[in-house]
């Protein structure tokens, strides 16, 4: 028998950041939202003799974008850094049992927005920085 356990994106244990010094931060209850991608890169190999597409795979690559609402005590501190800086941060996340740890995220930018209703939220987009392969455990 087969046993299917499915999650909800609602179990979040873990979502660090570290500042410009290296000080990891909890950013978990500032985040509202967050997209993430771990995809590999691709070469077309297909010879004169195929009738599809040949692919091999090659190097992987991480993204994220985290948006939250302005917090100047615990994510404004992390990112309020990203124009003057340029350090390799680490970031974990962990939903549920599974983990994915990097040590060299490159944050290209640190947005901040505010509506016309009178929030204020703030996007940080990241990259993969250090060659490590993202692996998640």
């Amino acid at each position: 028998m087969i046993t299917i356990s499915k999650s909800t994106g609602l179990g979040w244990t873990t979502l660090d950041v570290d500042d410009a010094t290296n000080s990891a931060t909890d950013i978990r209850n500032d985040v509202t939202e967050l997209q993430f991608s771990t995809p590999r890169a691709v070469q077309e190999v297909t010879g004169l003799d195929k009738s599809a597409i040949e692919r091999l795979l090659l190097l992987a690559d991480f993204s994220m974008t985290p948006k939250g609402v302005f917090n100047p005590a615990v994510s404004h501190t992390v990112f309020s850094t990203v124009p003057s800086t340029s350090v390799n941060r680490a970031v974990s996340m962990t939903v549920d049992a599974a983990s994915l740890n990097l040590t060299g995220v490159l944050f290209t930018d640190y947005q901040i927005d505010r509506t016309n209703t009178g929030e204020l939220n703030w996007t940080a987009p990241g990259v993969l920085a250090d060659g490590a392969t993202p692996t998640w455990s």
